[in-house]
């Protein structure tokens, strides 16, 4: 009917490529430039995502005290929690140096503490101090430092006839939260074998295989377990095991030999403990030996600690009990590591707090001088525990910062 000039088959292959051209050119150009955007954006997020990581895991426990400008947290005369013996300013120290420290991570920033961040994470819930001390010091610290916000009382009646710093506890009807110390400083049962004795050289027997029920028993339903102790163990001692002596320390009058064994199988048996508890399903942190600074002779030998800088890089390695300080950090490490390990497989959320390289820096942050003997008109020389306000602050800082790492990630070992 009409008479088409051109065949199929003379008609050129562009006519065809044209219109294919131009559906690629308007419709999947755009797409694919869409896709490379999308997948450029993915890998930066990805990138993003691994260096946040990468920050949040950075190593806190690396690194140096730095000049810090601004003031402490709280005063030692705001904060109604400071045990005498730590409120160094109270007694009488002139200098105020030690404050304008604060501790840097060689990689990374450590936050500083946010009391009302601390107080959302714990609100509904309840923390527990185990140990000696120590403990007891890092405790009375967190008390000022989230005084500002939150309102604590102190509910020990409710729980002992016996009003002493050993058992206390404290809560905040705002927040519904409460903290306690549960003293054992030793974290195994224990028994004074020579109650004639002053207490230093009181000969105690340890049943390194049984836990101290003064803290086993009540653990069970709290969401925070905080282990911290260590000085006790340089005392004469006697090790059972399975009822039966498998060794001492310091066996013999005036002997100053160290024995190892009990204090690892303390931790090991602590964490065993905690890992089997009945219906705990909180985070057990142990913070590290805490070490002292006694110079020119020991605590009983008229010993001090008057300095009032932090160690530089080279007088920290000459920190004369540096050998003993490794062999008790490495044994509770190693001690931690494997209960992380074995925790792991049962559920249980574990974090460790390494704060010994960090005070091993520290001999200005004792009260030394500046202490008084609890309910005793006597001055004294003390190197072991930490003058407040003052660097055990910074052990809740880094508690605070690894307990937001866990609720963001679920797990921080």
């Amino acid at each position: 009917m009409f008479n088409c000039k051109y065949a199929p088959g003379n008609i050129s292959k562009s006519v065809f490529l044209f219109p294919l051209t131009l559906l690629v050119i308007v419709v999947l150009l755009p797409l694919i430039r869409t896709l490379s955007q999308s997948s450029s954006k993915i890998y930066a997020s990805n990138l993003e995502t691994k260096e946040t990581t990468t920050t949040r895991r950075c190593n806190l426990f690396s690194g140096n005290w730095s000049l810090y400008s601004k003031e402490p947290y709280y005063s030692n005369e705001a904060c109604p929690f400071i045990t005498d013996k730590q409120n160094c300013f109270m007694h009488g120290r002139p200098d105020r140096e030690f404050l304008k420290w604060r501790w840097k991570p060689d990689a990374c920033e450590l936050p500083l503490f946010d009391a009302s961040k601390f107080l959302k994470l714990v609100k509904g819930k309840s923390m527990a101090f185990v140990g000696d001390s120590i403990g007891r010091n890092q405790v009375e610290s967190l008390l000022c430092l989230i005084n500002s916000v939150a309102h604590l009382e102190d509910v020990s009646a409710r729980y002992t006839t016996k009003r002493d710093n050993y058992f206390r506890w404290w809560f905040s009807a705002d927040y519904n939260f409460t903290v306690t110390i549960l003293w054992s400083p030793f974290l195994v049962k224990s028994m004074e074998a020579d109650l004639n004795a002053t207490s230093f050289y009181r000969s105690t027997k340890l049943y390194l295989d049984e836990a101290d029920t003064t803290w086993a028993s009540k653990i069970g339903t709290f969401d925070y377990v905080i282990f911290s102790t260590g000085q006790w163990f340089f005392r004469p001692l006697t090790f059972y095991e399975n009822g039966q002596v498998v060794g001492c320390q310091r066996c013999e009058k005036n002997s100053t030999e160290l024995n190892f064994y009990g204090y690892r199988r303390a931790f090991t048996t602590a964490f065993r403990t905690i890992r089997n508890v009945k219906g705990f399903k909180g985070m057990a942190f142990l913070v590290t030996h805490s070490p002292e600074h006694f110079e020119y002779g020991s605590w009983n030998e008229g010993g001090t600690c008057n300095r009032t800088r932090p160690f530089t890089v080279e007088e920290r390695k000459m920190y004369k009990n540096g050998d003993t300080l490794e062999t008790l950090h490495q044994i509770q490490v190693e001690e931690f590591a494997a209960a992380a390990k074995e925790g792991r497989k049962r559920g249980l959320r574990m974090g460790l707090i390494d704060i010994t390289n960090a005070m091993a820096m520290r001999p200005d942050g004792h009260p030394n001088r500046y202490g008084k003997v609890v309910d005793k008109n006597v001055t004294i020389n003390d190197c072991v525990h930490w003058c407040m306000p003052g660097p055990v602050d910074t052990w809740n800082e880094i508690l605070l910062y690894m307990m937001s790492l866990e609720g963001e990630n679920g797990s921080i070992v």
